[in-house]
């Protein structure tokens, strides 16, 4: 029996350990600054730098010098 933040046991000792609380798995969807979204987010993030890295080094320009002669 769990009354005032602590339990008591068969004998109506008082038991002074932590009441545990009750476990649930969430399943609802989520929108917003979530873990799954920020960690998403930085792996797009990494793939998007290594990426401009590579097309600089490969074409020995940077990325706005590319669009600016291809719009030319």
């Amino acid at each position: 029996m769990a009354t005032r933040g602590y339990t008591t046991e068969d004998g109506g000792r008082l038991n002074n350990f932590a009441i545990e609380p009750r476990m649930y798995v969430d399943d609802t969807e989520q929108l917003g600054f979530t873990k799954s979204a920020e960690q998403l987010n930085g792996r797009a993030a990494m793939i998007g730098f290594i990426s401009l890295v590579v097309v600089e080094l490969v074409t020995g320009q940077g990325l706005l010098s590319l669009i600016h002669q291809s719009l030319s």
